[in-house]
Formats: structure tokens, C-alpha cells, sequence
């Protein structure tokens, strides 16, 4: 019992520390966005909103959030309709073909981002893409199609098909017993997709770096610049905005699932 004990507490120990080493950056960021020093300095030396004031007076970052935002939204739509019909399709097939399919869509997340960046780039300067803003919504929607297809795949696995098989068998086609059986039930792990591509797409610098630009340049590659070129404080300001974006879209994905369970229980 003595040794179990101390086990666990090693482990706590060890998870404890991860997590305040992934927590540490958001530890440091906070409190630089708040500072009133002209430069990135921790501890800052007095507190001011003064670089949040910058950010939403100046037209370039807004313009910058604008582009992010319309590009994350349509993104993650399209994302949620490709991988759910994907993950759908998916899990009605057992075939070989199937499971090349599978592999294919997980492609864009087990490829460096850089090898997908670049091939992005030789092809939407053939087809007159770049600098777009449909050219950057297929980037990123392809990009959170297999974070779709991850977590609705999940649903599906928990789903019993003879609710829809029973409700096929009383005249409804599959399309229509899919959206009034299936995707009720498993509507959570649609949710959670489609915010986890949402964010992915909100968050996503390396292939803005090389497709966005002129008035279609995204919030994160605004933000690369000004810190290549100028290490601007307001940087800190619109980091801790984005950290408190993703952790509340992951607090609503969550709280979505709990009330699913709660309302299947």
C-alpha cells in the first residue's frame, strides 16, 4: 500500500509539473499585456491598458482580426460539414478502400505544417489563390477536417445505428434519419469538432505566413511581422485575448458534452 501511495504521488507530482510547464507562457504573457512600459518587460513596472487601448484603436489589428475571425467562422463550417459526412461515411464502412480514405483525411495534421504550407503555396500561385480569402477558408477547413472526423468518429462509436435502422425502416431516407436520430445524439463530438477547428484555424500562423497577405493578412501573421520586425507590447495584449477566446471556447465544448451525458443519464 506504501509503495501504491507513493506511486500516485509521484504521478500527481509529474502531471503537476507538466501542466505548469505548458501553463508557464500564459503566466508570463498575462501580466506583460498589462504593462506601461514601452517595451516586452516582466515584471512590469506598473500596470496600464495601455496596449489593449492600442490594439482596438488601430485599424491594421482590427482589420487583421476581422480577416481571422471571417476565416475561422467559415473554416469550421465547412470543416464540421466535410468530417461529420466523413466521419459518418467512415463508420458504415469496413472496407479497405475505407480505411485508405481514413488515412487520407488524417494527412493535413500528421504532415509537418511547413511541407503543407509550401505545397499550398505552389498551388494557389497557379491557380491565383494567394493573398485570398477563399484560398485561406480551404487551408484552414482542410485543416479541421480531420479534427472533425476524430471526435464525430468518437460520437459514432457510442451510438447504437439501430435507432437509425429502426427509424429507416419507418419511411425516413437516410439523410433525414441521420439529422433526426444520429446527429442529436451525437451532436456534442460534432460541437467539440467544430470548435476545435475554429481554434486551430484562429491560431494557425505558419500557413498564413505563406498564402495570406495585402488585406486578406491574417491576425497571427500580423503578429509574427510585428515581432520580426518590432517587438511591439501590444502582441502580449492580443495573446491574452486569444488565450481567453480558446479557453472559452473549450470551457463551451465541455460544458456541451456534460449536458449531453446528463441528459442521456
Amino acid at each position: 500500500m506504501r509503495r501504491l501511495a507513493s506511486g500516485t504521488l509521484a504521478i500527481h507530482a509529474c502531471a503537476a509539473i507538466v501542466l505548469l510547464f505548458l501553463i508557464l507562457p500564459v503566466l508570463v504573457i498575462v501580466p506583460m499585456s498589462f504593462s506601461s512600459a514601452r517595451f516586452l518587460t516582466f515584471p512590469p513596472p506598473d500596470v496600464s491598458l495601455r496596449w489593449y487601448r492600442a490594439y482596438f484603436g488601430s485599424p491594421a489589428w482590427l482589420q487583421a482580426t476581422r480577416v481571422s475571425l471571417i476565416v475561422a467562422t467559415s473554416a469550421a463550417v465547412a470543416a464540421g460539414l466535410l468530417g461529420t459526412a466523413a466521419a459518418y461515411a467512415l463508420s458504415h464502412l469496413r472496407s479497405r478502400l475505407a480505411r485508405a480514405a481514413e488515412l487520407v483525411l488524417m494527412l493535413p495534421i500528421v504532415t509537418p505544417i511547413i511541407i503543407v504550407a509550401v505545397g499550398l503555396f505552389m498551388v494557389y500561385a497557379k491557380l491565383g489563390l494567394l493573398a485570398s480569402l477563399p484560398g485561406l477558408i480551404l487551408a484552414n477547413a482542410m485543416l479541421g477536417v480531420p479534427l472533425v472526423v476524430t471526435t464525430v468518429s468518437a460520437g459514432l462509436r457510442k451510438f447504437d445505428k439501430t435507432q437509425e435502422m429502426v427509424a429507416r425502416s419507418l419511411g425516413m431516407n437516410r439523410f433525414r434519419a441521420f439529422l433526426s436520430v444520429t446527429a442529436p445524439q451525437i451532436r456534442p463530438s460534432i460541437i467539440t469538432g467544430v470548435l476545435f477547428a475554429f481554434v486551430s484555424a484562429l491560431d494557425e500562423t505558419v500557413v498564413a505566413l505563406f498564402i495570406a497577405g495585402g488585406d486578406n493578412q491574417t491576425l497571427t501573421k500580423r503578429m509574427f511581422e510585428a515581432l520580426r520586425d518590432e517587438i511591439d507590447p501590444t502582441i502580449a495584449s492580443i495573446s491574452s485575448l486569444l488565450t481567453a477566446v480558446s479557453l472559452l471556447l473549450v470551457l463551451l465544448g465541455a460544458l456541451s458534452r456534460r449536458k449531453a451525458t446528463v441528459t442521456l443519464d
